[in-house]
């Protein structure tokens, strides 16, 4: 079965990849010139574990190529799959015209009865949509179309694809039942990787990735409002999460560890989107919009805590361990870390931030904040450190290197990854959900 991959940043240069390695020939089809330029000459769009390596044995073995061209990427394929990246702005709204616009000027150049298998982020009705485009437009090609949502994660994305829980996988019904050749191809386009399908309609399919990243989103607000009432109350959120966890109605794997807001587009998109159903078909989703303003609040948690420890920040040095979105990448697109250090620079402070994956500033970034070579130099003289990811790299200085290098050893950590500096009577150690009473004075 050829496969054209049909948008190449992170879930689609993933995917591209993994297709590849099970032995499909696979063309990656993306608008940007840049990006198609990059991946021909084996460079990924952005840092994942694996990927490179994947890039380099697939361009390699012949299986893999990449091209701007739609006649070309399209005219033989069996099986487009779409993976754009949906586009969201900093308020959570999605640009889906730009995904869906993409989709449509693919049709003229597939041939008839190819399958379109949609995992882009997409609201709930348009798959449906653009099956009945397809229909009006061009209905001797009879396309079929399908819905499966991605489910990677940053860091572990080429795990999570090559061996999966399980795949949900939408389908058109004729009567009650899909179509069984497109059964047939999903199925056979999966059998590398897992025989677990969750079979479903088209609508089932995307109001379940709606359903699943915004019940994920309630559970991370959900224990950081538990946390900060901790806080005041002199309970311990960490202790109050395991005493959640080992409730088996609840498990240990639930999303209830306190710590930083959820950042990034992928919950707040799918929030969104139920936001928005919701209000086209007249029922307030009154519990979404909650969840918006307390994870909203809880953003500004380090930015209060800095506050509470030493008051006006103008003039003082502020360090910054972590700015990419999320340990193992090197985006910051949607960065909480970056948009602390842009608040913290307004404020009149001094920010040096280090990042083991980034080596150079953009230069929008280079006059807010300076990146220090080494995880010490950034400590030199600071007043106080914020963890902002979780890189392995944090955890080689001893104790001693912070009082000796900073000015205060004060660190702000929201989930607690250098909770070995707790016990640490010379550290001021800070994070979410600590009983205040135990914060040492700075």
């Amino acid at each position: 079965m050829k496969v054209c991959v049909y948008g190449l940043w992170h879930l689609g240069i993933v995917t591209a990849c993994c297709l590849a390695k099970a032995g499909y020939p696979v063309v990656g089809l993306d608008c940007d010139s840049t990006v198609i330029g990059r991946l021909n000459r084996g460079e990924p769009p952005l840092f994942e574990p694996g990927v490179a390596e994947l890039l380099s044995e697939g361009l390699a073995s012949g299986k893999l190529s990449f091209t701007t061209d739609s006649d070309a990427a399209l005219s033989e394929v069996e099986l487009l799959w779409v993976t754009y990246d949906t586009p969201v702005d900093d308020d959570d709204v999605a640009d889906v015209d730009y995904v869906v616009s993409r989709i449509t000027q693919s049709f003229q150049s597939l041939q008839p009865k190819t399958m379109v298998l949609i995992s882009s982020q997409v609201p709930i009705g348009t798959t449906r949509g653009l099956q009945k485009y397809a229909a009006s437009v061009c209905p001797e090609k009879r396309l079929s179309f399908a819905y499966s949502p991605e489910n990677l994660r940053l860091g572990r994305a080429i795990e999570v694809f090559t061996n999966p829980d399980r795949v949900v996988v939408g389908l058109s019904t004729n009567g009650n039942e899909p179509a069984t050749k497109d059964v047939e191809r999903i199925t056979s386009l999966l059998k590398p990787f897992t025989s677990r399908i969750e079979w479903m309609s088209i609508e089932s399919a995307e109001m379940t990735k709606h359903a699943l990243n915004a019940f994920l989103a309630t559970s991370v607000t959900f224990i950081n409002e538990i946390a900060c009432l901790c806080e005041q109350v002199g309970a311990d959120a960490n202790e109050v999460a395991r005493g959640l966890k080992s409730e088996h109605r609840i498990g240990p794997k639930a999303y209830l560890t306190p710590g930083a807001a959820y950042a990034g587009g992928t919950l707040a998109r799918d929030v969104a989107f139920l936001q928005q159903s919701g209000g086209q078909h007249g029922l307030p989703m009154q519990l979404m919009a909650a969840i918006q303003t307390s994870n909203a609040r809880h953003r500004q948690w380090v930015n209060r805590t800095l506050n509470s420890q030493i008051g006006i920040l103008s003039g003082h040095k502020i360090a910054v361990w972590g700015l990419t979105y999320k340990t193992g990448t090197n985006t910051l697109r949607r960065s909480d870390s970056v948009q602390l250090c842009k608040w913290l620079h307004a404020q009149g402070a001094v920010v040096v931030a280090y990042d083991p994956a980034i080596d150079h500033l953009p230069q929008d970034l280079a006059t807010v904040f300076s990146l220090a070579s080494t995880p010490r130099q950034a400590l030199e003289g600071a007043e106080a450190l914020v963890i902002g990811n979780q890189s392995p790299k944090y955890k080689e200085l001893s104790a001693d290197v912070f009082i000796e290098t900073m000015r205060s050893p004060t660190i702000i950590d929201s989930n607690r990854f250098l909770d070995s500096l707790e016990a640490d009577g010379r550290i001021n150690y800070l994070t979410v959900g600590r009983p205040l009473g135990k914060r040492v004075a700075s």
